[in-house]
């Protein structure tokens, strides 16, 4: 019996890297958007984190937040850029950083996450 490939995931991950200055209560409002965008539905699976403690000099730590969500197809990834959530984090929280670093990759997931 043939074995069926995992199909494709969309992963979308974003580097928040914050202004000059920034105090810990805009970090923490950048934190509160990004729980907001949680909500929308197309999203599978959502994670927000900080840099962690390894050191190695070819990691970045100086961004702040690390968004990255997965989803079943670049269709849903578009649904997910072109929701209201998505708008207000942009138009509303835009503020609290002074650049995005985005990577958008396909491919299938390996085991976990409710797939083969």
């Amino acid at each position: 019996m043939p074995t069926l490939a995992a199909p494709d995931i969309f992963l979308h991950h974003v580097l928040f890297y914050p202004r000059a200055g920034a105090s810990p209560a805009d970090q923490a409002q950048l934190l509160a958007g990004l729980q907001k965008l949680q909500g929308i539905p197309a999203i599978k699976l959502a994670h927000i984190g900080t840099p962690a403690a390894t050191d190695r000099a070819v990691i970045d730590r100086t961004y702040a937040y690390s968004w990255l969500c997965l989803f079943e197809s670049a269709a849903d990834e578009l649904d997910y850029q072109q929701h209201p959530i998505h708008d207000e984090f942009r138009r509303d929280y835009a503020r609290y950083w002074e650049r995005v670093v985005i990577y958008d990759a396909v491919g299938p997931v390996a085991g976990g996450l409710g797939r083969p």
